[in-house]
Protein backbone atom coordinates (compact mmCIF):
# COMPACT_ATOMS: atom_id res chain seq x y z
CA UNK A 1 0.00 0.00 0.00
CA UNK A 2 0.74 3.62 -0.73
CA UNK A 3 2.52 5.19 2.24
CA UNK A 4 0.84 7.87 2.16
CA UNK A 5 -2.23 6.10 2.34
CA UNK A 6 -0.77 4.66 5.16
CA UNK A 7 -0.30 7.88 6.75
CA UNK A 8 -4.08 9.25 6.05
CA UNK A 9 -5.38 5.76 7.26
CA UNK A 10 -3.25 5.96 10.59
CA UNK A 11 -3.94 9.71 11.21
CA UNK A 12 -7.47 9.21 10.50
CA UNK A 13 -8.40 6.41 12.98
CA UNK A 14 -6.25 9.46 15.51
CA UNK A 15 -8.71 12.10 14.65
CA UNK A 16 -11.48 9.24 15.67
CA UNK A 17 -10.15 8.08 18.89
CA UNK A 18 -9.04 11.74 20.20
CA UNK A 19 -12.85 12.68 18.74
CA UNK A 20 -14.17 10.18 20.97
CA UNK A 21 -11.98 11.59 24.05
CA UNK A 22 -13.29 14.92 23.48
CA UNK A 23 -16.96 13.92 23.82
CA UNK A 24 -16.52 12.00 26.94
CA UNK A 25 -14.28 14.31 28.61
CA UNK A 26 -17.27 17.05 27.40
CA UNK A 27 -19.80 14.44 29.20
CA UNK A 28 -17.56 14.85 32.44
CA UNK A 29 -17.62 18.77 32.69
CA UNK A 30 -21.19 18.63 31.69
CA UNK A 31 -22.09 16.58 34.65
CA UNK A 32 -19.64 17.93 37.08
CA UNK A 33 -22.38 19.68 39.45
CA UNK A 34 -25.29 16.52 38.59
CA UNK A 35 -26.27 15.13 41.98
CA UNK A 36 -28.20 12.17 42.17
CA UNK A 37 -31.91 13.22 43.01
CA UNK A 38 -32.75 11.59 46.25
CA UNK A 39 -31.56 11.51 49.48
CA UNK A 40 -28.09 9.04 49.53
CA UNK A 41 -28.55 8.28 45.54
CA UNK A 42 -25.21 8.22 43.74
CA UNK A 43 -24.42 11.03 41.53
CA UNK A 44 -22.72 11.42 38.21
CA UNK A 45 -19.62 9.21 38.25
CA UNK A 46 -17.04 10.13 35.49
CA UNK A 47 -16.08 8.26 32.36
CA UNK A 48 -12.81 6.98 31.45
CA UNK A 49 -11.72 6.48 28.33
CA UNK A 50 -8.54 4.21 27.40
CA UNK A 51 -6.64 3.32 23.52
CA UNK A 52 -5.55 -0.08 22.19
CA UNK A 53 -3.44 -0.24 19.35
CA UNK A 54 -4.93 -2.06 16.08
CA UNK A 55 -2.66 -3.14 13.84
CA UNK A 56 -3.84 -2.63 9.89
CA UNK A 57 -2.76 -5.39 7.75
CA UNK A 58 -3.57 -3.98 4.71
CA UNK A 59 -0.97 -0.95 5.69
CA UNK A 60 1.31 -2.44 8.67
CA UNK A 61 0.44 0.22 10.33
CA UNK A 62 -0.59 0.85 14.11
CA UNK A 63 -4.44 2.24 14.13
CA UNK A 64 -5.63 3.64 17.23
CA UNK A 65 -8.84 1.99 18.75
CA UNK A 66 -11.47 2.82 21.87
CA UNK A 67 -10.72 0.32 24.06
CA UNK A 68 -13.28 0.84 26.27
CA UNK A 69 -15.05 3.24 28.03
CA UNK A 70 -15.41 2.48 31.82
CA UNK A 71 -16.60 4.59 34.83
CA UNK A 72 -13.85 6.12 37.27
CA UNK A 73 -14.65 4.09 41.26
CA UNK A 74 -12.93 6.50 43.00
CA UNK A 75 -15.15 7.70 45.84
CA UNK A 76 -17.40 11.10 45.48
CA UNK A 77 -16.69 13.71 47.66
CA UNK A 78 -19.55 15.05 49.90
CA UNK A 79 -20.21 18.66 50.84
CA UNK A 80 -22.36 19.69 53.45
CA UNK A 81 -25.98 21.37 51.32
CA UNK A 82 -28.90 20.78 54.16
CA UNK A 83 -31.89 21.29 52.38
CA UNK A 84 -30.33 20.21 48.99
CA UNK A 85 -32.70 17.34 47.66
CA UNK A 86 -29.98 14.71 47.55
CA UNK A 87 -28.78 15.67 50.90
CA UNK A 88 -28.88 12.97 53.91
CA UNK A 89 -30.14 13.03 57.11
CA UNK A 90 -26.94 14.92 58.57
CA UNK A 91 -26.92 17.55 55.39
CA UNK A 92 -24.29 16.18 53.20
CA UNK A 93 -24.37 15.65 49.76
CA UNK A 94 -22.26 13.34 47.49
CA UNK A 95 -20.69 15.09 44.45
CA UNK A 96 -19.71 13.45 41.32
CA UNK A 97 -16.33 12.62 40.98
CA UNK A 98 -15.40 14.45 38.41
CA UNK A 99 -12.21 17.08 38.40
CA UNK A 100 -13.17 19.96 36.31
CA UNK A 101 -9.04 20.70 36.23
CA UNK A 102 -7.91 17.17 35.21
CA UNK A 103 -10.71 17.19 32.75
CA UNK A 104 -9.69 20.60 31.77
CA UNK A 105 -6.02 19.38 31.00
CA UNK A 106 -6.97 16.13 29.19
CA UNK A 107 -9.36 18.39 26.55
CA UNK A 108 -6.72 20.49 25.85
CA UNK A 109 -3.94 17.23 25.82
CA UNK A 110 -6.76 15.86 23.07
CA UNK A 111 -7.56 18.74 21.61
CA UNK A 112 -3.47 18.55 20.75
CA UNK A 113 -3.64 15.57 19.42
CA UNK A 114 -6.71 16.59 16.97
CA UNK A 115 -4.88 18.88 15.94
CA UNK A 116 -1.52 16.84 15.16
CA UNK A 117 -3.27 14.15 13.45
CA UNK A 118 -5.43 16.87 11.36
CA UNK A 119 -1.68 18.33 10.15
CA UNK A 120 -0.84 14.79 8.95
CA UNK A 121 -3.84 14.61 6.97
CA UNK A 122 -3.64 17.64 5.37
CA UNK A 123 0.43 17.45 4.69
CA UNK A 124 -0.27 14.12 3.27
CA UNK A 125 -3.17 15.12 1.01
CA UNK A 126 -0.66 18.30 -0.41
CA UNK A 127 1.99 15.53 -1.10
CA UNK A 128 -0.58 13.13 -2.82
CA UNK A 129 -1.50 16.63 -4.67
CA UNK A 130 2.00 17.49 -5.72
CA UNK A 131 2.96 13.67 -7.03
CA UNK A 132 -0.15 13.90 -8.96
CA UNK A 133 0.71 17.48 -10.77
CA UNK A 134 4.89 16.27 -11.10
CA UNK A 135 2.99 13.32 -13.52
CA UNK A 136 1.07 15.48 -15.00
CA UNK A 137 3.61 17.43 -16.11
CA UNK A 138 5.81 14.86 -17.55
Amino acid sequence: MDPLAAALKVAASGLGAQSERLRVVSENLANAQSTGSTPGSEPYRRKTISFAAELDRATGGALVEVNEIGRDLGDFPVEFIPGHEAADDRGYVKMPNVNVLLEMADMSEANRSYEANLQVIKQARELISMTIDLMRSQ
